[in-house]
């Protein structure tokens, strides 16, 4: 968190948006993928998934990071899968689907820890080709500190799919945003989602530590490492999170990290308030 309010007190006033018009419009990037992005979608393996997709909106967060059916796209923390089924699906005919892990030797993992991340990246494509019934080969995995010969400035997208307050209370952000901004072709994107504080939420509390974090913080950070800020969007934006709850944000859906009262009082709410992002890699 020192960090990030070091990198906030130098950028006081966000930058302004660079121009995107050169990017495709968000509604007809959908039309003219709505094919490949349904079928992503709806796919029998997400019979389980689809619950949450009304609190994740997956349509409208790929049609606005522009991520297109034959793209080099790297998943950051996998995790358990939820986007990967997305992503594998969608990219699984001409596009390549990458694990993006950790780099074990940076924040708080001990020993195990590290060998639990190098064996999640080792196991990925096996474990994605389960999750979505294709081929293991059409999925690749690297540890942060362990990229392959060769795949530096070749993925199109990179996506931080609510983790950005993980890194930022491990104090690792720097090293792993400046690692996938390597990974990314000139001009790549990255695409980030991430629970969302009030703005004026008190640095204490939008540290990471409770899973959220505030927007124009987030803007500010990732914008000092060489990344210029395209857009922003408010799909998976939800105002009936108040974002102050004194547990954080595992107190809503889908953790229910409460007792039965707080259970009750958050249940029915639907999941956190998010940004959602996008950046281009600045040369």
């Amino acid at each position: 968190m020192r960090i990030l309010l070091a990198t906030a007190a130098l950028a006081i006033a966000v930058p302004a948006m660079a121009d995107h018009h050169e990017l495709p419009d968000v509604e007809e990037f959908a039309a003219t993928h709505a094919e490949a992005i349904s079928g992503a979608i709806n796919h029998p393996s997400r019979a389980d998934d689809r619950a949450r997709d009304q609190f994740r909106h997956p349509a409208e967060t790929l049609a606005f990071f522009r991520v297109e059916p034959d793209m080099k796209v790297g998943e950051y923390a996998p995790g358990g899968g939820w986007y990967t089924r997305v992503l594998g699906h969608y990219l699984g005919g001409e596009g390549q689907l990458f694990g993006l892990y950790f780099d074990p030797t940076s924040g708080p993992f001990n020993e195990e820890a590290q060998q639990r991340i190098r064996a999640g990246a080792t196991g990925f494509p096996a474990e994605a080709a389960e999750f979505t019934g294709l081929p293991a080969e059409n999925f690749s995995a690297m540890t942060l500190d362990a990229i392959p010969e060769g795949e530096a400035g070749t993925l199109d997208r990179v996506l931080v799919v609510r983790m950005m307050h993980n890194l930022m209370r491990w104090n690792n952000a720097d090293s792993e945003l400046k690692k996938m901004r390597d990974l990314l072709k000139p001009g790549g994107m990255l695409g980030i989602v991430q629970h969302r504080a009030p703005a004026d939420a008190s640095a204490d509390y939008a540290n990471g530590s409770k899973g959220y974090l505030r927007q124009d913080d987030v803007i500010g950070y990732v914008e000092a490492l060489g990344f210029e800020l395209v857009d922003t969007s408010e799909v998976n934006a939800n105002p009936r999170d108040p974002a102050n709850w004194e547990g954080g944000v595992w107190m809503m859906p889908p953790s229910l990290g409460g007792d039965d009262a707080m259970d009750a009082q958050t249940r029915d709410l639907g999941e956190s308030d998010r940004m959602t992002l996008l950046f281009r890699k600045r040369d």
